[in-house]
């Protein structure tokens, strides 16, 4: 069997190590953090094909995945219900599926501290060069480094994220901390707020400890906002103390101006359950969205998978099964072609087109949100029930 470098760490590298592990490949995943990266980010919404990937990955898919909703509710500006809809799905977490990602890959098979510096290959095996002088050599290198992949920067310098034009403030509020109001109207469900030129959605996930238990949740909120580009963006990603953060804000070091100017704004433009959602909300973060689109995946022995190939704006709720789909195809390949260079292009084969379908879907469900910022504002038609109807849906599932 074959010797895989994975290149990344969270959940796609965990993905694509943990199912090459269980294909018998001798696995070493390269991550550059030195701390744990559980307790990281926020919702994520499962579909049928993330549970088959996390199945394949020898991950336990029970009732302790996340939290069931039945159904799907658009909150009006007054807090009454407007447009609703069943559809029965379980949320999770980041920090659970790390979680249980992470602790079915033997320690051994996982190094921290590995920053890639750069890569080299020849006609039998590729060498990763790290930034503390070590460096890893084997068949084939998975790169799963995330939106600022460095191996994607050495073979496709060309492929960089494109701004999308808004951000997304995000956070997580303690069930226990919200009124019986709220907890009555809309925390049970994947709820809607749909004021003009805006879009919030939120839904119920693990809260501490990853613990599903009445009263120990957590409400995910993603609250889409136009941040036009420069003036717009460069003052959300500036802290109090006036550092700018290019690349991307850290949690803490979001303004606090910023995070009170978006929680007045939550009190006149979005219902009172999501305003007080967001009051109550320890450490909101916000997040610029981007695409990342590749047109080539195969680098000889080298393959880029999850956002080290695509980046998805968050829409359809796809980039954790895109990724378990991602490290299921490589396996595929490495089962019919060994780890070698026929072995990317078949994975490149299987994944290309559908790496680039879903970001194209995901720009047209962010289409509306994109227009906002532009200077052709507000041109772009918004349906309230498609927006209900379509977003964390899997397209494949939506076409059957």
């Amino acid at each position: 069997m074959a010797r895989i470098l994975v290149a990344g760490g969270s959940l796609g590298g965990l993905f694509a190590a943990n199912i090459l592990l269980r294909e018998g490949h001798e696995v070493v995943v390269l991550e550059k953090a030195t701390e744990s990266l559980d307790g990281r980010g926020a919702g994520i919404v499962t579909h049928k094909a993330l549970e088959q990937a996390l199945l394949r990955a020898g991950a336990r898919v029970d009732e302790t995945l996340g939290v069931r909703v039945e159904g799907r509710v658009q909150l009006q500006p007054d807090g009454s219900a407007g447009f609703t809809m069943p559809m029965p799905q379980v949320l999770t977490s980041w920090s659970r599926l790390y979680q249980i990602l992470h602790e079915v890959l033997p320690p051994q098979n996982y190094v921290q501290g590995a920053n890639v510096r750069s890569v080299q290959q020849d006609a039998s095996s590729v060498t990763v060069h790290c930034e503390d002088g070590r460096s890893f050599s084997g068949d084939l290198l998975v790169a799963s480094d995330g939106i600022r992949s460095a191996v994607r920067a050495q073979y496709a310098p060309e492929i960089q994220p494109e701004y999308a034009g808004y951000v997304a403030w995000r956070g997580v509020c303690d069930e226990y901390l919200l009124s019986n109001y709220t907890l009555s109207s809309v925390f049970e469900s994947f709820g809607f707020g749909l004021p003009p030129g805006e879009q919030l959605i939120g839904y119920p996930v693990a809260g501490n400890g990853n613990s599903t238990l009445r009263g120990r949740r957590r409400y995910n909120f993603v609250w889409y906002r136009p941040a036009p580009e420069p003036d717009g963006l460069n003052a959300l990603l500036t802290d109090a103390d006036g550092n700018f953060y290019a690349l991307g804000i850290p949690p803490h070091k979001v303004a606090w101006r910023n995070v009170a100017a978006m929680r007045e704004a939550g009190r006149h433009l979005l219902a009172p359950q999501f305003a007080e959602i967001l009051e109550k909300t320890a450490q909101p973060f916000l997040q610029p969205i981007y695409d990342v689109y590749s047109t080539q995946l195969a680098f000889g022995r080298v393959v880029l998978m999850g956002d080290a190939a695509f980046v998805a704006r968050p829409h359809p709720g796809m980039g954790v099964t895109k990724a378990g789909l991602d490290g299921g195809a490589i396996a595929d390949a490495i089962r019919r072609h060994g780890a070698t260079p026929a072995a990317s292009l078949a994975y490149e084969a299987e994944r290309l087109q559908a790496g680039q379908f879903l970001v194209q879907h995901a720009r047209k469900l962010g289409a509306y949100m994109q227009s906002q910022a532009g200077s052709s504002r507000g041109t772009v038609a918004r349906s309230d029930e498609s927006v209900v109807r379509q977003t964390a849906v899997d397209p494949a599932e939506m076409a059957a």
